[in-house]
């Protein structure tokens, strides 16, 4: 259950930087509620990471939750803020994406 909570961290931690992304490109008061949605997700994702880590190694939690949040940060840039995708970016991604993947294999 603890990794479902980890995921979901990660998540928030991917909405968290794509509101900074989002307030950047915005102003007034539609920056402000673009911030206002960075606070909430930051929050979230810290409180969830809390929870995770009350049962699961902490560098393992951290790492998969940094991971998580550094692809899915990355793909959200590809996809909405229009980011460059070479091969060795999407390469790069991919190893990231299989050592979270290993250190979930690994951990217990």
């Amino acid at each position: 259950m603890n990794w479902i909570v980890l995921i979901i961290a990660g998540l928030c931690e991917v909405a968290f930087a794509s509101c900074l992304g989002k307030a950047k490109e915005t102003s007034g008061t539609e920056m402000y509620l673009w911030y206002l949605g960075f606070i909430i997700t930051l929050t979230l994702s810290m409180l969830l990471l809390l929870k995770a880590v009350q049962t699961l190694p902490i560098g393992t939690a951290y790492a998969v939750w940094t991971g998580i949040g550094a692809v899915g940060t990355a793909l959200v840039g590809i996809f909405i803020f229009k980011e460059p995708a070479s091969f060795w970016r999407v390469f790069f991604l991919f190893t990231l994406i299989a050592s979270i993947v290993g250190l979930k294999s690994v951990s217990h």
